[in-house]
């Protein structure tokens, strides 16, 4: 159910550590992507953060894996700052190492978020009812689509009033798409593309989980809806 790692830093708290990596994205001349290193960090923080978020951790530090070189180092700082500003994690402290003794042709960037919780993680994942709803929260961007149509991925601030709200289940969207992470969410209950009306494709990646899953009740759903605004895409079970 959570791409985290967690395991008891006492008696009664548990550390969770989740990550996220990013290649061939960047200011190099071979990069798929031409995107500024601030950029690059900032999402990939995103990732890690709301994964760390919605595991239900309060995040303390970031490590960053930097392979785009020592100029690009200032910049990526930037990036997890901005993000970390957005969230109001304004003791967050960040470490990290670059790989100075070679040039790669491309641009790779690895991070990890760990945080704190109370207790550990469920270890149950959700039982699905007639009362359940599921919605989407921003769209599934990738690449330069996201560069394109940034506006339409859902906010980290967005994401952190969402997630905090009692009796709400988030999940963050990744690569492998919704419909994957919507299917590792239930213990009772999987579906098909068919079995769901949906705004937003359900297969298609999510990038820097510029998308996510919210779970919740039927009485919960207008202060979702109000909440998310434009970035709000129900799931609706098809009969």
């Amino acid at each position: 159910m959570r791409d985290v790692l967690s395991f008891p830093f006492n008696s009664e708290e548990m550390i969770v550590v989740a990550s996220d990596n990013s290649g061939a994205i960047g200011e190099k001349e071979q990069d798929a992507v031409q995107v500024p290193y601030e950029t690059v960090s900032y999402y990939s923080f995103r990732v890690a953060v709301m994964e760390c978020l919605s595991a239900g951790a309060q995040p303390f530090a970031a490590a960053l894996q930097n392979f785009c070189g020592d100029d690009a180092w200032d910049q990526l700082i930037r990036g997890i700052k901005k993000g970390a500003d957005e969230l109001g994690l304004t003791e967050l402290q960040i470490t990290g190492s670059t790989e100075s003794n070679f040039n790669l042709l491309q641009s790779a960037v690895g991070l990890s978020v760990l945080g704190k919780r109370q207790g550990a993680l469920p270890a149950e994942t959700l039982i699905y009812t007639d009362d359940t709803r599921i919605a989407v929260i921003g769209s599934p961007l990738v690449g330069q689509e996201l560069i394109e149509r940034e506006a339409e991925a859902a906010p980290l601030k967005l994401f952190k009033i969402i997630n905090s709200i009692e009796d709400i289940e988030t999940l963050p969207i990744g690569s492998k798409g919704i419909l994957n992470e919507l299917n590792g969410l239930f213990s009772n209950r999987k579906f098909e593309v068919k079995d769901l009306e949906s705004e937003v494709d359900l297969e298609k990646s999510a990038g820097p989980s510029t998308c996510f899953i919210a779970v919740f009740s039927e009485a919960k759903s207008e202060e979702i809806r109000k909440l998310a605004g434009s970035y709000f895409h129900i799931l609706k079970r098809k009969a």
